[in-house]
């Protein structure tokens, strides 16, 4: 397969996970936000906090108030972590594969990509968002439902695969790390009734809620919570059936031998460490290492299977 068919496919499959997870953040914290008294609720600094692009905020933004969050996450396309910019640089990555996608994958992120810019308006009002969200939802998920049944399973949705579980993997450790740290003072004793809010907020971020209360049959406990996110093999959002998946993709891919070696630590890291026995500073190291392995896969994939980049990088796949 050619390097740059294979770069744009591993960074369509990114940018159509990257909207999906953006959208099911935005949504559920409007959520929590209702279901915590005033006064407790962490407002909406935390989902930038998740996204990483702090600065990038600050330099266009004033406050992290509701509406300038949800501009920023939903619309602002300076912001590549943003439900527009991750839509526009997916479908302008599909439209260069049209020949190695099925035809029906093409018309339906373009459709999904005309929805959300001519429903943005709407989507931007308290009223509206949540229909914009859930359409943004449903329309990624009917797109990896497409790959899936449609598309050959060959080297091309091998990167397909790559670049999904990579960034679910991604949004997976950054989510546990804001949310557990930053919902609820961990020392404050008054605020412990709410922990339950926190920890099911975390699970409805990955739509985990039902699947915990099915794997684990206990009510929802920050140890478990960690141990399903991060280890359960059944699970398709948890960090380690991220990884095994990476592994299988991989694994079919000539000169994959130093991929591979990164991919079995990040398995061994998951599989030698017990979360629910790690304080929050031990967790949120436990993460970074994480974090560290995952940009370090992607840096290999991209040295061996991507064409070198040039000099001046000015298409979307270059940002992450």
């Amino acid at each position: 397969m050619l390097s740059r068919v294979a770069e744009n496919i591993y960074w369509m499959a990114r940018y159509v996970e990257r909207a999906e997870n953006t959208a099911r953040i935005v949504t559920v914290n409007a959520n929590l936000l209702l279901d915590l008294p005033k006064g407790i609720a962490p407002g909406w600094r935390p989902l930038v906090d998740i996204t990483g692009a702090n600065a990038l905020f600050e330099e266009h933004y004033k406050d992290y108030g509701e509406r300038n969050v949800v501009r920023f996450l939903i619309a602002d396309e300076r912001n590549s972590g943003s439900i527009a910019a991750a839509l526009i640089a997916a479908r302008e990555n599909c439209r260069t594969i049209r020949d190695f996608v099925p035809r029906e994958v093409w018309e339906l992120l373009n459709e999904i990509y005309l929805f959300a810019r001519e429903d943005l308006p709407k989507g931007m009002t308290k009223g509206g968002r949540h229909a914009y969200l859930k359409r943004v939802i449903q329309g990624a998920q009917n797109v990896n439902g497409l790959l899936s049944g449609t598309m050959l399973h060959d080297q091309g949705y091998d990167f397909v695969h790559l670049g999904r579980f990579l960034e679910r993997a991604d949004m997976t450790t950054r989510i546990i790390d804001v949310r557990s740290a930053n919902l609820l003072p961990e020392e404050t004793t008054e605020l412990r009734p709410f922990e339950t809010i926190q920890w099911v907020s975390v699970l409805k971020s990955m739509t985990a809620y039902q699947a915990y209360r099915r794997s684990e049959q206990i009510r929802v406990l920050r140890g478990p919570v960690l141990r399903f996110l991060f280890q359960s093999g059944t699970f398709p959002r948890s960090v380690v059936h991220c990884i095994e998946a990476l592994r299988t993709s991989l694994s079919k891919l000539p000169r994959n031998e130093s991929a591979l070696r990164v991919a079995g630590r990040l398995k061994r890291n998951l599989e030698g460490t017990e979360p629910r026995r790690l304080n929050q500073q031990q967790l949120h190291a436990f993460i970074d290492d994480l974090q560290v392995g995952i940009g370090d896969l992607h840096q290999v994939i991209a040295r061996i299977w991507f064409p070198p980049p040039p000099d001046t990088q000015s298409q979307s796949q270059t940002q992450e």
